[in-house]
C-alpha cells in the first residue's frame, strides 16, 4: 500500500471531533507533518494553502476516499467538493437522494424536497444537470450534502468556480443550513475564510504542519471588508507569501 498514514481521530458527537496523528505520507515522501486539531459543533475551522501542500489530501484522508484512513470516521462524515460531481442522467431530486439509495436505504424525498425549497430549487427538482446554472448545480451539491446529515462536513473549495456574487451567496446559504455542523473547510479565498471560519489555519512546509493564523468571533457570515478584519487579511497573505518564497 503506497500510502501511509497515522491519523487517529475519533468523535464524541456531543463533544465534537479531536483530530490528531504524528505523520501521513506517500511512500517516502511525507506529506503531512504531526498535528492535532478539535472541532466544536457548530464551529468552521478554514484550511488554506498553497498548491500542492496536502489540503486535499487531508480531506480525502478524513473521508475514507485514501486507503489508511481511520474507520472511526465511517457514517459520520459528509464531503462537498470543488465540482457539483452530480450525475447527469438524474434529475436534481435524484442526485440529492444519491446517498440513501447507494446505501440501499428508503430515500426520503420529502425532506429532500424541503432541502430544495429552502435552497429555492424546489421548482428545478426533476431538472437535470445540464438545464441548471453553475450556481444551482452547487446547490444542489450542498441540498446532497445537508441530506447525509452528518455531524462533520468536508468541504474542498466548493465555491470556487463560482462568480463572485454567486458565491456570496452559496457562502451565505452554507453559513446558515450547517450552523449546526463541524466544518473543515480547504479554500485559497483568505476572504472567504474571514467571511465564514471561526478559526484560520495555514497548511505550510514540507512535511506540510498546519498553522493556526486567527481567531475570528462573531456571527457569520461576516463582512470580509470590515475593518477589524484586515489585519487577519493581511496575516494570511504574508504566511501564504512565506509559504511561496520558502526553499
Amino acid at each position: 500500500m503506497p500510502l501511509q498514514s497515522f491519523l487517529s481521530p475519533s468523535l464524541t458527537p456531543s463533544a465534537g471531533f479531536h483530530l490528531a496523528g504524528p505523520a501521513f505520507a506517500y511512500g517516502h515522501h511525507a506529506v503531512l507533518a504531526p498535528f492535532a486539531l478539535d472541532l466544536a459543533p457548530g464551529e468552521t475551522v478554514a484550511i488554506l494553502g498553497t498548491s500542492g501542500c496536502g489540503k486535499s489530501t487531508l480531506l480525502r484522508l478524513l473521508a475514507g476516499l485514501l486507503p489508511g484512513g481511520d474507520p472511526n470516521l465511517a457514517g459520520q462524515v459528509a464531503w462537498m467538493a470543488q465540482q457539483d460531481l452530480l450525475l447527469p442522467w438524474y434529475s436534481l431530486l435524484d442526485n440529492v437522494l444519491l446517498g440513501a439509495r447507494l446505501r440501499g436505504e428508503q430515500p426520503d424525498t420529502g425532506h429532500a424536497m424541503a432541502l430544495l425549497g429552502r435552497l429555492g430549487l424546489a421548482d428545478r427538482a426533476g431538472a437535470f444537470p445540464a438545464a441548471l446554472s453553475g450556481g444551482m448545480r452547487q446547490r444542489a451539491a450542498l441540498a446532497r450534502t445537508l441530506m447525509e446529515d452528518r455531524p462533520l462536513v468536508l468541504m474542498d473549495e466548493p465555491f470556487s468556480s463560482l462568480d463572485a456574487i454567486t458565491r456570496a451567496a452559496m457562502q451565505t446559504l452554507a453559513s446558515a443550513l450547517l450552523a449546526d455542523r463541524a466544518v473543515l473547510l480547504v479554500t485559497h479565498d483568505p476572504a472567504e475564510a474571514c467571511r465564514m471560519a471561526d478559526r484560520v489555519f495555514v497548511l505550510a512546509g514540507r512535511p506540510a504542519q498546519l498553522q493556526q493564523i486567527a481567531v475570528l468571533e462573531g456571527p457569520k457570515p461576516r463582512d470580509p471588508l470590515a475593518p477589524e478584519l484586515l489585519p487577519v487579511l493581511r496575516a494570511i497573505h504574508a504566511a501564504l507569501a512565506a509559504t511561496e518564497t520558502a526553499p
